[in-house]
């Protein structure tokens, strides 16, 4: 297939654009993201042992009695840098590798994904969808994609985002341009969906706890969020897709596939799809269906093997608490299926081979992994998280403000504690309890509060090397461009987090505050003591 679009003008440099460069070469001088993490690491280990001598602590937010509060009711910093540090590093550090959450979910997911792509199935059905497609209507689907997949959140790290980088490659787009933009709805728009996902029961219940410290009987539910989510999912659409077709896509330019590794590059995909290849995903299709019949029953029925099996509750359930094993399930069935037709999958030996391979294109975020495991541990180990979301978050409270301006700035707040403290659930566990007694007795409800918390705590997780998918797009967008750095992928997504933060704050101004609408069902914006 020949390329007969018109050679691109020379590219403008604006304002914004010099800006991106500077910081794209700032950031460049961050060393290999496995060397930065090692660094970390040590560095927490010196930094806990400086602040552990000199005593810094605060004060728990936390209730008395509760789990992991002290009796004295603070948080101190726990040095590292003494003998039993020095035991505890050496005892843990495998486990701290092992245990590492993101690394099981990839690697059981890549099991499945490296059978359907050893197959031909991820090939044959990017072209079959999209080198006919508008090309801008790409881009709007996979940022859309990227959000509802949060409902299972993996599915988005460790499927799409490598798959819109290969839809983007296929339309001869720059694929780093596609990576960027399903990295954007996955992970800046992480609290943005049309369902209920495995977060919301389990920040409401975080909420709960923190708002029955004024109110011992108040009830926050899983669906606090979800009319404000909603409408959410489809402004990051809108907004997500935008940046990319005007900001992102022009600032990389056109791509230089020499830049790429050999391996990946595949032309075939460039191909008109043959009669093996349609009756292939003919039979991936039957073999989808009874997956997901399969999903149904687990779920749907009250007898659902796969229900909360105490409450009978769908959404906090084995059935999502264990997605990764319908993604490799959804795959192998699939892949197989599809493979059998054209004749790629044989015997055991050819899946067993695809896993193989597929396990083996991971060795670099394997390694980044385990030093990145270190860091975390080490982090949570020394309380610097907890002091540093807990100073930072007393910083906003003694500013005194009330109305709209006060979640400007306690989104922000949020925004830049969730540069160091990437998990959603460990900073809601710290900040909530400071900040939504202290918003509520200035009349303002825990649902709005929660609401406002979700949008900070999603638009930086996308510049952020302590996100923990962070290291694994990292390690696939390499493949398309081998001298890419953290800086290079940082400037990258930037706009995508400038604008999300700017239009999602004010969208959620004007929803609470000008529109008086409910953030979710029963959900007011306001709180009578």
């Amino acid at each position: 297939m020949t390329n007969t679009r018109p050679q691109q003008a020379p590219e403008r440099r604006n304002a914004f654009t010099r800006l991106l460069d500077t910081v794209e070469w700032l950031g460049n001088f961050l060393p290999h993201p496995v060397t930065l993490f090692a660094i970390l690491a040590v560095g927490i280990v010196v930094i806990s042992g400086f602040f552990g001598w000199i005593g810094l602590a605060v004060e728990d937010p936390r209730p008395a009695g509760a789990r992991g509060v002290a009796e004295d009711g603070m948080i101190r910093v726990v040095s590292l840098l003494n003998g039993d540090g020095a035991r505890m590093i050496f005892t843990n550090l495998v486990t701290n590798f092992t245990g590492f959450a993101p690394l099981g979910v990839v690697l059981v997911a890549m099991l499945g994904v490296g059978v359907a792509e050893r197959s031909g199935l991820l090939s044959a059905a990017i072209r079959g969808m999209v080198l006919s497609a508008p090309r801008h209507a790409v881009t709007v689907a996979i940022v859309f994609a990227g959000i509802v997949s949060n409902t299972a959140s993996e599915v988005g790290y460790v499927v799409l985002i490598p798959l819109a980088g290969a839809i983007f490659y296929a339309l001869d787009r720059h694929p780093l341009a596609g990576m960027a933009a399903a990295f954007a709805g996955v992970s800046g728009g992480y609290s943005a969906n049309i369902l209920i996902g495995t977060i919301d029961p389990l920040l409401a219940g975080i909420t709960q706890e923190a708002a029955q410290l004024i109110d011992p009987d108040y009830i926050v539910v899983a669906t606090a969020n979800w009319y404000f989510m909603v409408a959410s999912t489809f402004l990051i659409t809108l907004v997500g897709s935008l940046v990319s077709i005007f900001i992102v896509e022009p600032k990389l330019g056109k791509y230089d596939s020499s830049r790429a590794d050999p391996n990946i590059l595949d032309k075939r995909m460039m191909e008109s799809l043959s009669g093996d290849e349609k009756r292939g995903l003919f039979w991936a299709f039957i073999a989808l269906l009874g997956v997901l019949g399969l999903m149904a029953l687990t779920l749907v029925p009250e007898w659902g093997l796969l229900r909360n099996p105490e409450t009978g509750d769908r959404i906090n359930s084995p059935f999502f608490r264990g997605f990764v094993v319908w993604i490799l399930l959804f795959f192998i069935a699939t892949g197989y299926a599809y493979g059998r037709i054209v004749g790629t999958m044989r015997t055991d030996r050819d899946v067993i081979n695809a896993m193989a391979a597929a396990l083996a294109s991971l060795g670099l975020y394997v390694v980044l992994a385990f030093f990145a495991a270190q860091f975390v541990a080490f982090f949570g180990w020394t309380n610097l998280g907890a002091i540093s979301a807990v100073t930072g978050s007393e910083l906003l409270k003694d500013t005194g403000m009330t109305g709209p301006m006060v979640f400007i700035f306690f989104i922000l707040m949020c925004a830049v504690i969730n540069l160091s403290l990437g998990s959603a659930s460990a900073q809601w566990a710290v900040t909530a309890p400071i900040f939504v007694p202290m918003l509520m007795l200035i009349g303002y409800a825990p649902e709005a509060i929660q609401a406002a918390y979700r949008i900070g705590d999603s638009t930086t997780n996308i510049i952020t090397p302590m996100m923990s998918y962070f290291g694994l797009i990292l390690a696939w967008a390499t493949r398309y461009d081998k001298n890419l750095g953290v800086g290079t992928m940082i400037a990258i997504m930037l706009p995508y987090t400038i604008f999300f933060l700017i239009i999602w704050s004010s969208f959620f101004v004007l929803w609470t505050f000008a529109l008086d609408f409910p953030v979710g069902p029963g959900s007011p914006t306001y709180y009578n003591p």
